[in-house]
């Protein structure tokens, strides 16, 4: 990750969002980097030895500032960074990202002696450490990877379709009773009713598409 914040333009934020142990020390890592300036991560990663970049895709994003890309990269380590650390004391990583120059996270641990196992090698290793809230919680928390199918829902949908599904969910449209008709939520959205009932009907169909054919080919999510 440091080596991407340093030779991609304009980055405002990498986030880890999961990883898998491929073989011979090497890493597979989903990134999820937001910039302010558009670049070609072909030509910007080639000339780290340390990271092959095996997939990307460009992610929409309402602000013209902002760019988002996923990247899928081989990352040549033993252990990758600060997730290396959190693992070797058993504790679950459950968000990490790094944001000017500065690592932040979540992690579960099951003992108070881990975590402070664990904030002493982070401070041996990177020179500082800074606690900014514990909390005692029942479950492990959602682990690296977890939240997949709404980063695919929103890749998947149109602009359009997306924010017809949510106006109808946040105006009650699915409630039983409804607590809004298909006229008022496309009066909402400034379209006509016919628009605004395909572009439901578009949305519900590619998500079942999602779920059934998940179901059918033995994977988590359609590629």
């Amino acid at each position: 990750m440091e080596a991407l914040d340093s030779h991609l333009l304009g980055v405002r934020r990498i986030e880890l969002e999961n990883v898998f142990y491929a073989d011979n020390g090497d890493w597979i890592e989903s990134l999820l980097v937001t910039s302010s300036s558009a670049y070609d991560p072909e030509t910007m990663l080639e000339p780290l030895s340390q990271v092959e970049l095996f997939y990307h895709e460009r992610l929409s994003d309402d602000q013209a500032d902002q760019h988002v890309l996923r990247l899928t990269v081989i990352a040549h380590e033993p252990y990758p960074f600060l997730l290396g650390l959190i693992l070797r004391v058993k504790a679950i990583p459950n968000r990490l990202v790094l944001s000017q120059g500065r690592f932040e996270g979540v992690a579960t641990v099951a003992e108070w002696e881990n975590f402070r196992a664990l904030a002493d090698r982070i401070e041996s290793q990177f020179g500082r450490f800074e606690l900014l809230s514990v909390n005692q919680v029942e479950t492990t928390g959602a682990p690296l990877g977890s939240g997949q199918l709404g980063r695919v829902v929103r890749n998947e949908l149109s602009r359009d379709q997306l924010t017809a599904l949510r106006t109808a969910y946040e105006m009650g449209y699915f409630d039983t009773p409804r607590r809004s008709s298909a006229d008022e939520i496309a009066t909402e959205l400034d379209i006509a009713q016919s628009t605004f009932s395909e572009r439901l009907r578009l949305a519900q169909e590619t998500l079942l598409e999602l779920i059934f054919s998940a179901d059918e080919n033995g994977s988590e999510f359609k590629n």
